[in-house]
């Protein structure tokens, strides 16, 4: 829960990617760029990521130091590379004339849960920022991170920043919030494995949070889950233009809803099959309950029963492999585990399929007319995604982009 203010429409909340810090050249026009808006009258709070590639260097050393761990001082040490983002970047704007102040998660007091690594966001202190921005001075707050009630060090999990800045957003009562990152806006489907992929202008909240499950990384699904609850209005667009991105607002706000919006993939994941397992449904509670406790996001679930035992297979992020193998070794011993890591997942999303009949058909039909296998399916309203092996992810992207009319 946010510690809610009054509605604050003049404060503009501008989060800001890796790639738009990489360099002391981007830093620099970022600042350039949260001053031009100040001299339209706009009072800014600016969120930044770590330097491009930061995250990942972090990570890898506490990797080889120990493999695995997700524990307090892992979140201390990945959340360093904000720090030095929200340093440089305040150095920037003060180096220009304009008053700027650098502020730590905890330090505004964002609170978090104890989820080492992929922490929720549970209150924001807006007190300071709305001082800040009274007296003409741009706050500048390390995204990605929070504290936890013991004052730990947390963090919010990969894109986490995304959230970082629409929870501020939401806390100010401001109508929208601005992600800066290295592309013009949302597609249509990756356009690195879909070239003629084209650019989205408006999608629904329901939309895209289905696209951030599904592997979309434009966007962290916390940050709009939080931007849909609190009706903040997300406004994707480039840092290196000067134009209008990917609206991500209300349903009722678009005009008409094509049959499918997009083709999204997820080229990192997992599907763990487990077999025998004991019959009934206890087992599978005690499963997934375990794998929720540790934060293991399981996508895809099938089930089914022989004379000796029950069959499982689901899907997880390739990050949580070992996570899950462990839990399943604990509950079942002697069950044998296979791991197919050699699959991807890729989907269809749009709130038009509610309303046009085949589209599942037309789906299947599309995959299997290649001759491209299906390990797992799942459907729902608005979506649908199956696991294949990853050598035919790219030739099914392409296939049902131009089956759903998307090509550009």
């Amino acid at each position: 829960m946010f510690l809610l203010m009054k509605p604050e429409e003049s404060i503009s909340v501008k989060k800001f990617g890796g790639t738009s810090m990489g360099s002391v050249e981007r830093i620099q026009n970022v600042a350039k760029r949260v001053i031009r808006d100040q001299q339209k009258g706009m009072r800014s709070v600016v969120v930044v990521s770590a330097m491009a590639g930061e995250t990942n260097r972090l990570v890898a050393m506490g990797e080889q130091i120990f493999p695995g761990y997700r524990g307090a001082a892992y979140d201390m040490l990945i959340a360093t590379g904000e720090q030095v983002s929200v340093g440089l970047l305040s150095m920037a704007l003060e180096s220009l004339g304009v008053k700027s102040r650098p502020y730590l998660a905890h330090q505004l007091g964002i609170l978090t849960d104890s989820t080492f690594s992929k922490a929720r966001i549970q209150n924001i202190n807006t007190q300071k920022i709305l001082a800040d921005a009274e007296r003409g001075i741009i706050p500048v707050v390390a995204g990605f991170q929070g504290m936890d009630s013991d004052f730990n060090i947390t963090t919010l999990g990969r894109g986490g920043s995304d959230t970082s800045a629409v929870a501020i957003a939401a806390a100010l009562k401001a109508k929208e919030c601005e992600i800066y990152t290295d592309v013009p806006a949302v597609f249509t489907a990756d356009p690195r494995l879909v070239p003629k992929a084209k650019e989205i202008p408006k999608l629904s909240f329901e939309e895209m949070m289905e696209m951030a499950s599904l592997g979309s990384k434009v966007l962290h699904i916390r940050s709009v889950e939080i931007g849909a609850k609190h009706n903040v209005k997300i406004h994707v667009r480039s840092t290196f233009e000067e134009r209008e991105g990917t609206w991500v607002v209300p349903e009722g706000e678009i005009m008409e809803n094509p049959v499918v919006t997009s083709v999204t993939h997820e080229a990192l994941t997992a599907v763990l099959k487990v077999f025998p397992l004991p019959h009934g449904s206890q087992i599978l509670a005690e499963i997934f309950e375990e794998l929720a406790k540790q934060s293991v996001v399981v996508d895809i679930i099938t089930q089914s029963h022989s004379e000796h035992g029950q069959r499982l297979a689901f899907s997880i992020p390739v990050e949580d492999i070992a996570a899950a193998q462990k839990i399943v070794k604990q509950k079942i011993p002697n069950a044998e585990i296979e791991v197919m890591n050699d699959v991807s997942k890729v989907s269809i999303v749009g709130v038009g399929m509610r309303n046009h009949p085949g589209v599942a058909a037309r789906f299947f039909r599309t995959l299997a007319a290649k001759g491209i296998e299906i390990h797992l399916v799942t459907t729902s309203e608005i979506k649908v995604s199956a696991i294949v092996d990853k050598k035919h992810l790219q030739l099914a992207a392409q296939e049902l982009h131009s089956v759903f009319s998307l090509d550009a």
